[in-house]
């Protein structure tokens, strides 16, 4: 469902609605948020897709209980080092223009699944810490700018596939 009802911005009130759960504001034009976005401390999900926003800010730091950051569908080019700070355990990052993918993401202790498909993004640019020390055991990663199947050479594939295995056990 298309909302545009928003363009560029949220109110800086929205900081107030502090019992908020879900967020959706997918389909809009919003470039950034407010800074009071970071009160939200109870919100679980956040649909910010199809929007047009250029930069991760450091907004989701104390939230949680946060299960799925979507911001698949805007005008990301990297997901910076402040991106630990995110307890999701789902983030969508596909469909923008990132091209640099801090290690740190690899420390973030809840993300299971991590969606970074079609990117701008190198095989070089892809941290082997996501591979060899983290809880991913989904990373979604088709249609940047490497085959898929070349990041099966890189160091700790195995360990990230046994990741993924146990996971799929346990879904079965």
């Amino acid at each position: 469902s298309q909302n545009s009802f928003l363009s560029a911005s949220l109110p800086e009130e929205i900081g107030t609605l502090k019992k908020l759960e879900s967020i959706n504001f997918s389909n809009n034009d919003l470039t950034s948020l407010p800074a009071s976005f970071v009160q939200l401390v109870n919100l679980r999900t956040i649909n910010l897709s199809y929007n047009k926003i250029t930069n991760l800010q450091p907004v989701f730091t104390n939230m949680k209980k946060l299960e799925l950051l979507d911001m698949s569908h805007n005008k990301l080019v990297e997901v910076p080092d402040h991106v630990k700070e995110v307890a999701a355990i789902e983030i969508n990052f596909s469909s923008n223009q990132i091209s640099v993918l801090s290690e740190a993401i690899a420390e973030c202790n809840r993300l299971k699944v991590l969606r970074v498909d079609e990117n701008c993004l190198q095989l070089s640019a892809v941290p082997e810490k996501i591979l060899t020390d983290s809880q991913i055991s989904l990373l979604s990663i088709d249609g940047n700018l490497f085959e898929s199947k070349d990041l099966h050479a890189r160091e700790g594939w195995e360990k990230y596939m046994e990741r993924f295995t146990a996971t799929k056990k346990k879904l079965y």
